[in-house]
């Protein structure tokens, strides 16, 4: 029986979801996958009418119940094995896209499956498995106020 042709490297997107702390540092918000619980950004598939950085905002309320801005521009990418039901792994390209978090949802669709929590950079790139996720991670937290992704995000959500 011939198995179904995979994509060479299907596409994904990924909300950052980010706030500043007490003391003016970014944090990221993270979940705990839902099959393994290791901690990785809000994320999912493409969905069908959607732009990439709304569907991202989707996942993010969805897995994580963040609401907030997020930028229209992503601020990085990073690969990984998506592991198929099958046992396959399906090598996945993730679009990342920063999110400035103004509230957590009490409630929210995964909160029975996934648990959530607030992370430094450094903290985060650690328990990450992605090497390129934690990379870009750690380019953000030496680089906080430099991507101009972020400060057009911080700029637009000022704005509103």
């Amino acid at each position: 029986m011939d198995q179904p042709l995979l994509p060479a490297r299907a596409r994904q997107i990924a909300a950052l979801p980010l706030h500043r702390d007490a003391g003016g540092r970014l944090q990221v918000l993270m979940v705990t996958s839902r099959r393994t619980k290791r901690w990785v950004m809000p994320k999912g598939w493409h969905m069908d009418g959607k732009k990439p950085w709304r569907a991202a905002e989707i996942e993010a309320l969805e897995e994580a119940g963040a609401v907030g801005h997020i930028a229209t521009t992503p601020i990085g990418e990073y690969t990984y094995d998506k592991i198929l039901d099958n046992g396959d792994g399906l090598p996945c390209t993730v679009e990342v896209f920063p999110m400035l978090v103004d509230r957590l949802k009490r409630n929210w669709k995964e909160r029975k499956e996934r648990k959530r929590h607030w992370f430094n950079l450094r903290q985060a790139a650690k328990r990450v498995d992605e090497p390129d996720l934690a990379a870009l991670l750690n380019r953000l937290h030496k680089d906080q106020d430099k991507h101009p992704e972020l400060r057009a995000l911080i700029k637009s959500a000022r704005a509103r």
